[in-house]
């Protein structure tokens, strides 16, 4: 398993900044999964500082990303060759640092989620995906990510650009009983809606919303959505993004995104059908542990 790896100069600045908080938490998994992490020339330098990861050999130096070490992680994500094709790529945004907008770290998320790739952007996301391919190697569960797993105190949110809420819908009516743990659920205006009524098909009672639904994405919703995770209302996202079609919304969009990296500790964002569905399956493994 191949992971690119970079992360904001905010993140791996000081001892305990973000990229260091992950690791600390996560290197055991990492070494008992093998996974390699192809790091960006500054990612990397910082995690050398730290002597994090020391002597591992699935860990490996890329250029600076002035020098193209971000562009090669895109290209490797698409897929060079056998020897070149990285499974994801773990990025830790620092929401107001200008190069978490430049080209190349844009074109990593869309490869990403075009080619159905996890796109891991918080501390999070990162330790959930560790957390979720321990379980799915049989691995014991780690006391560390129960937090992440006590479904039933957090909030979830589910959102679809158009062209993906076919998807959305046949994700919930799949792994409706994971869904249901959630303490609560929230949606834009018509994926809102089109999941109650799923939910009222599944038997679900008809006098109570199964999400709760704002406005719909153009009207504000994902900003509402994003007000939520800023007072950490809402801890967890599955949203299916369409990276093919432009969107008059695409600042609101971004706001949401923005706003889960905010927050790069308590929010977890998915943003691939296959990624959520193995998250899935995952926490319903971990919760008959």
């Amino acid at each position: 398993m191949r992971l690119g790896l970079a992360a904001n100069r905010l993140h791996h600045s000081h001892r305990e900044a973000a990229l260091f908080r992950w690791l600390r938490a996560c290197e055991r998994g990492i070494r008992e999964l093998g996974v390699d992490l192809h790091a960006v020339g500054r990612t990397y330098d910082a995690l050398a500082g730290e002597r994090i990861l020391f002597g591992y050999e699935g860990l490996q130096r890329y250029p600076y990303g002035r020098a193209g070490g971000l562009m090669k992680l895109v290209a490797e994500v698409v897929g060079m060759g056998p020897e070149r094709t990285l499974d994801g790529a773990i990025y830790l945004i620092d929401p107001v640092d200008p190069s978490s907008i430049f080209p190349e770290a844009v074109a990593l998320k869309r490869q990403c989620v075009i080619h159905g790739k996890p796109f891991i952007s918080t501390v999070a996301s990162a330790r959930d995906w560790i957390e979720m391919e321990r379980v799915h190697a049989g691995l014991p569960p780690d006391p560390g990510a129960d937090a992440l797993h006590a479904l039933e105190t957090q909030t979830l949110a589910l959102i679809a650009h158009d062209a993906m809420k076919p998807q959305m819908l046949a994700y919930a009516a799949e792994q409706f009983d994971v869904l249901s743990r959630f303490a609560g659920r929230v949606a834009t205006g018509t994926t809102g809606q089109r999941l109650n009524e799923l939910a009222w098909s599944r038997g679900w009672p008809t006098d109570r919303e199964w999400v709760q639904r704002f406005q719909s994405g153009p009207m504000g919703g994902d900003a509402q959505i994003a007000d939520l995770v800023l007072e950490h209302r809402c801890q967890r996202a599955i949203f299916f993004e369409d990276p093919h079609v432009p969107r008059q919304h695409e600042a609101d969009i971004q706001l949401l995104e923005r706003a889960v990296t905010t927050v790069t500790d308590e929010a977890v964002c998915m943003t691939t059908p296959r990624v959520a569905a193995r998250w899935a399956e995952a926490a319903r493994r971990r919760a008959q542990e």
